[in-house]
């Protein structure tokens, strides 16, 4: 027993004497030495550029009918399939906890410190831009108490009326821009977009306050006006040297290449051969027709077709290009004959990504103008707005995407602002506005569901969810209904079910 006793007792002892030898410099030992206890702002914002830019919905390529697949999971955007819709959720999965927590940690990071000024009012802007993205593609989504998880143990945010949304983000927009002091630091070499330069990112803050104020017409003119006559008083983009661009590098790590080309590449066009197509993609008939109607001297630059399916034998002839249906269920005859994106321009991993163009401006003001709330003259806009957009391709590859002069003001001259109504001038608009702000389909399908223009016809393709309509917005993340109910909930019966078919506040 004794034995026993002491036995009991030396065991004791050992586990004390563990217990303090684990316990003695703990905190030391459980600290990863790597890591850091403050952000360094300026990484951060770098990353949220980049993080922001890359978070788009690849599948409004096909809504916007600039692509399509005979492949019905891949071709989910052009056809609406009801078995694939949870597929339309990846932005919102994606932005919160990259893009918008960044961008959140750099804000208060540098909001208490009056000599980064500069740094807050393009974050500020910045976040915009990212939340615009966000909420013009679901509508109500949680603004105001999101990414609050960490500072205020906020797991559960509300989602906001976009209306209010938008209220805030014009608000924010007009603060960061009168905020921006050239004489004081900047984010420099790590701001991607215009390198620190507080002139160019003041047009850029009243260019993204045009768009938005453009977007509340057909629901608030009045708000409508009041923003989008500020922003053009404030002065927003109009040369090439200030578009609000993202560069890219054609090796190193794929956060450093343009994120649409990498994804479009790497999931469909990889093979490079006309025939081999992964998901089974092609340019749609819609947009080839168009061009070749037209004789848009773009169409050889962004679109190709293989010689006998040899790899990376390409031929851009404008009387070779056709599409493909979007209505097609399996792999057709002539697949390997029909147009895709060109490698050498759209598919380019080092060319940038354009994040607000001068041909956008323009066309912006072309409508301002149009209604009469400026003085400009909308013909002269809108010509300005067609060579901008002939221009811009130069900037996306200048060796293969460049248009001579000539062909650049025979065009123009051969697409003036027609006399007509209203209407009949909004059409051509904003007709012109799709072919031009490709790829940017997620831009194009914001300006449709506000304009109407183009006048496409949706896709009534067996099993769509839309009953042969074109989508409204796209859906929540199935993660929100378990995690966030009360209010996704909440959301729901402010705005209405979670479908392609309900509109968002400014879409009525």
């Amino acid at each position: 027993m004794y034995r026993f006793f002491l036995k009991c007792v030396l065991l004791v002892g050992v586990g004390v004497l563990t217990l303090t030898a684990c316990t003695k410099d703990f905190e030391e030992i459980n600290t990863n030495p790597n890591a850091v206890g403050t952000i360094t702002p300026e990484y951060v914002f770098t990353k949220a550029q980049y993080d922001g830019v890359a978070n788009m919905l690849y599948l409004l390529l096909g809504t916007m009918q600039y692509t399509t697949s005979f492949n019905d999971v891949a071709g989910f955007g052009s056809k609406y399939i009801a078995s694939q819709v949870n597929s339309s959720s990846g932005a919102f999965s994606t932005a919160y906890p990259n893009a918008l927590n960044e961008i959140n940690l750099v804000i208060n990071a540098v909001r208490d410190d009056p000599a980064k000024v500069n740094m807050l009012a393009a974050a500020r802007i910045w976040r915009v831009y990212c939340y615009s993205r966000l909420t013009d593609v679901y509508g109500d989504v949680p603004y105001f108490q999101a990414n609050q998880g960490y500072t205020d143990a906020q797991y559960t945010p509300a989602y906001d009326p976009q209306k209010d949304i938008y209220a805030d983000m014009l608000k924010e927009l007009d603060e960061a821009a009168t905020s921006l002091d050239p004489a004081k630091p900047t984010f420099g070499a790590a701001d991607l977009l215009y390198n620190g330069n507080t002139a160019q990112w003041k047009k850029f803050a009243y260019s993204l306050m045009l768009r938005l104020g453009m977007r509340l017409t057909k629901v608030d003119v009045a708000a409508a006006q009041t923003w989008a006559t500020k922003a053009l008083a404030g002065g927003v983009i109009t040369e090439d040297a200030d578009i609000a661009k993202v560069n890219y590098l054609a090796s190193g790590q794929i956060i450093n290449q343009n994120p649409l080309a990498y994804n479009l590449l790497i999931n469909d066009y990889i093979a490079a051969n006309g025939s081999s197509n992964q998901e089974g993609g092609k340019y749609q008939k819609v947009f080839i027709d168009y061009l070749k109607q037209t004789r848009d001297p773009r169409l050889g630059i962004i679109s190709v077709v293989y010689t006998g399916g040899t790899p990376n034998q390409t031929d851009t002839a404008f009387a070779k290009q056709q599409g493909m249906p979007a209505n097609l269920s399996a792999k057709p005859a002539n697949f390997a004959q029909l147009s895709e994106p060109n490698p050498k321009t759209v598919l380019l991993l080092n060319s940038p990504r354009l994040v607000f163009t001068a041909a956008e401006s323009y066309f912006l003001q072309t409508e301002a103008a149009l209604r009469g709330w400026s003085s400009g003259a909308a013909p002269t806009l809108y010509s300005n707005g067609v060579r901008a957009a002939l221009r811009q391709w130069a900037i996306i590859s200048p060796t293969d995407g460049a248009l001579s002069a000539q062909r650049i003001t025979a065009y123009v001259n051969n697409n003036q602002l027609m006399a007509g109504s209203f209407e009949e001038q909004m059409q051509q608009i904003y007709t012109q506005f799709w072919v031009s702000i490709f790829p940017d389909a997620q831009e194009a399908f914001a300006s449709y569901r506000r304009t109407g223009y183009p006048a496409l016809t949706p896709n009534n393709y067996p099993g769509n969810a839309t009953g042969g309509q074109f989508p409204r917005r796209f859906l929540y993340p199935v993660s929100e209904q378990n995690l966030n109910t009360a209010a996704y909930n909440a959301a729901i019966a402010r705005q209405g079910p979670n479908t392609l078919l309900t509109r968002v506040y400014w879409d009525k």
